[in-house]
């Protein structure tokens, strides 16, 4: 090796000590036989890549840099698009396109038909497919599909066009569950799944007004609602190009990444143990993920929150409007709505972070919605209330931060790159049933008080404390498990999650192994890239 001064090739041959480069033959080579393609990019050798402080702070900050705000773009227009019909209904869309009883409720809920039977689909192509491309072709159908809503002059057309939304839109949340934990380390996962998810609150602000504004657009050939479905059609038509350029498919293919810096971005997720990109379908991780307790566990979760969701992101600003506010009104009230659900979902993620636990941050969240439902549903909806009924309503809108954290809590604790993919076509399976339910509890011929929709929603957000109480239990049964197991093998009882540490702990961690004399990788990870389930894996450590 050259003998060179300059502080990057100093850097080189620090790292050339660690890890022979020639073993890197298999980035572009054969797949290791039923293991993860990080195995390829980091060879057989028992030795490790270490990465320094230093470089997983520079290489996180890259990360976040070049895939979140592509991320924060997507999630932004795939709410806005999905919420242009709360918007077309308080300008005429329900008058001029003849809807009736069931109508408009079911608009609302054919979108999440199309995605329950496309998750099956969507998790082998997630598999299959480079995830970058994939996620690009999605957003540039559903940006068409969306600016073809504005020829839809009846029910029969909206709902035909509706469909096709969804079966798009279908992709984005399982694509950017993957997304997520194939970049980011475990204690990173929930800011990361919680700051594209607090999108649909940025929605809720900047949509409202840009429905305010192109409402107020008067045209003699297109009605407001008309405009409003081709402006953001159009526009989500334009950014599926930058998905396309800026998005890599994993951190093996990634160009904004250097080689070294590759295998330093995937040797960091080494502590994850969940892998982080491979092509090969396993029928047993497909059955291991319909047998295990904890996928109906997510199912359960989802299905609980997503009626609510459902119900309100439908009806919302019809609640709102008969409070007695004017179209314009209602939707510009609609923009604390949205404030208030980037607090709680970033609120949510931060005490989660902090405390390393999902459970209680799931059962905080759902206090404040049963407190507006109880709200609305006690006080009378007169002009002199309209203060008291909004706080209710605000209030109501906690239950966004609940999703992410059973998006996270899901990934966190599932591993194997197919039973990855089904798990999370599980999830949203029941999340779609439950936004399928959830607007038809609620019916324009009940307003102004909605009571059965309200009342249903209280009810599951105290089923909800109930189910994450079971979880929790059950999650801190299989780490006993785990436990027994490795001592079963000769390994030590216990073993140091080291993905769900921050900074600070890390550095503290590597002073005690040093100290040992034992390596920073002392708390396991041999089977990490091997492409394992975590039931099969010892060393895995379940988050609860």
């Amino acid at each position: 090796m050259d003998s060179k001064t300059d502080p990057e090739s100093a850097q080189q041959a620090t790292i050339e000590t660690v890890e022979d480069p020639s073993k890197y033959h298999g980035f572009n080579g054969e797949h290791h036989a039923g293991k993860d393609r990080a195995a390829e990019l980091l060879g057989n050798s028992n030795e490790r890549v270490v990465v320094s402080e230093v470089d997983n702070k520079r290489i996180l900050r890259r990360i976040d840099l070049a895939i979140l705000p592509v991320m924060l773009g997507v999630y932004f227009l795939q709410q806005l698009d999905k919420s242009t019909l709360s918007y077309a209904s308080v300008f005429g869309l329900i008058a001029d396109a003849h809807l009736g009883g069931q109508d408009y409720s079911w608009l609302g809920s054919i979108v999440y038909i199309a995605q329950l039977v496309m998750q099956p689909v969507i998790a082998y192509f997630l598999v299959k497919l480079p995830t970058g491309k994939f996620a690009a072709s999605m957003v540039l159908c559903w940006g068409i599909v969306l600016s073809c809503m504005a020829v839809a002059k009846n029910f029969k057309g909206l709902l035909a066009t509706r469909f096709f939304l969804g079966c798009f839109e279908a992709s984005v949340a399982p694509t950017f569950i993957a997304i997520t934990q194939m970049w980011w380390r475990r204690s990173e996962q929930t800011y990361r799944n919680a700051s594209w998810y607090a999108m649909n609150g940025v929605t809720n602000m900047v949509g409202s007004l840009l429905a305010y504004g192109l409402g107020h657009i008067h045209s003699e050939k297109l009605h407001s609602y008309q405009i409003i479905f081709l402006a953001c059609g159009l526009l989500t038509v334009v950014f599926s190009v930058l998905v396309f350029l800026f998005l890599p498919d994993s951190p093996v293919d990634a160009k904004f990444l250097n080689d070294h810096d590759r295998v330093l971005a995937v040797e960091r997720l080494r502590d994850n143990q969940m892998g982080v990109v491979s092509t090969e379908w396993k029928w047993e991780h497909v059955t291991e993920s319909l047998l295990d307790i904890k996928t109906w566990c997510w199912f359960a979760l989802i299905f609980s929150i997503s009626i609510p969701s459902g119900g309100i992101t439908t009806f919302g600003p019809l609640i709102v409007n008969s409070f007695g506010f004017n179209p314009f009104n209602t939707i510009l009230l609609n923009i604390p709505f949205g404030a208030v659900q980037i607090v709680a979902t970033m609120g949510g993620a931060a005490f989660a972070t902090w405390t390393k636990r999902k459970g209680p941050a799931l059962a905080l969240l759902c206090i404040p919605p049963i407190i507006g439902i109880v709200m609305l549903l006690c006080i009378k909806h007169t002009a002199g209330n309209r203060g008291p009924l909004l706080v209710g309503y605000y209030l109501i809108s906690f239950y966004p931060g609940i999703s992410p954290l059973i998006y996270s809590w899901s990934s966190q604790n599932t591993a194997g790159e197919t039973k990855k993919k089904t798990t999370t076509a599980v999830l949203f399976i029941g999340q779609s049933a439950g936004n399928i339910i959830g607007p038809h509890l609620y019916t324009t011929a009940e307003k102004p008080l909605y009571r059965r929709g309200l009342i249903s929603n209280l009810v599951l957000f105290v089923v909800l404390v109930i189910i994450v109480t079971f979880t929790t239990l059950y999650l801190m049964f299989l780490n006993k498990r785990h436990a027994s197991r490795r001592v079963a093998l000769g390994k030590s009882e216990v073993i140091v999650d080291r993905s769900m540490m921050n900074s600070q702990e890390r550095a503290i961690s590597d002073q005690v192994d040093e100290a040992n004399g034992e390596g920073t990788w002392a708390s396991g990870g041999e089977k990490a890239f091997d492409d394992i389930t975590d039931l099969k894996n010892e060393d895995f450590i379940f988050v609860y």
